[in-house]
């Protein structure tokens, strides 16, 4: 069993709830939008990370993360990319790809808008943890915790970090 951190869009913020969270985490995943390294950095001491880079991220990020980052996590094929879209309206960018070799597990950011929606077409589980950053237009910072569980994504929960 793997126990999974996911957060996205932390514009450069980083605070001790956040990493409260990532050191009860086997693996913490980032869906970009990174912001200072340094977040990273910092994660990385707690856990092992897994990450994308962001729109806003520059090339120091871009060259240390990719856009896209599809991994096997026990026995769930795991995509985790910024921009994606929502089931029925993915981003043009992967639109083909995702309709011919759907992962099981797929992870966006971008919009700061937590959403987690099961896609009966493709059957594959998509969230988006939301923001846990204090930049964007979102109320509520938040983040996602799950289990992975050889092929089972389960005990799912949302992770409130307050008014930004």
């Amino acid at each position: 069993m793997t126990r999974i951190l996911l957060l996205s869009d932390s514009h450069s913020h980083i605070d001790n709830t956040i990493l409260k969270y990532a050191r009860e985490a086997d693996e913490v995943w980032h869906a970009g939008d990174i912001g200072n390294l340094a977040v990273t950095d910092t994660l990385k001491k707690t856990a092992p990370l897994r990450a994308v880079y962001g729109n806003i991220d520059d090339a120091e990020a871009r060259k240390e993360f990719p856009e896209n980052n599809r991994f096997m996590c026990e026995d769930v094929d795991v995509w985790i990319t910024h921009i994606g879209g929502y089931p029925g309206k993915y981003d043009q960018r992967i639109r083909e790809e995702i309709r011919k070799n759907p992962p099981k597990l797929f992870i966006c950011g971008h919009s700061h808008i937590l959403k987690v929606i099961y896609d009966k077409k493709l059957d594959l589980l998509h969230m988006n943890p939301g923001a846990a950053g204090k930049y964007g237009f979102h109320q509520v910072r938040t983040m996602l915790r799950f289990q992975i569980d050889k092929d089972q994504i389960k005990e799912l929960e949302i992770v409130e970090l307050g008014k930004k």
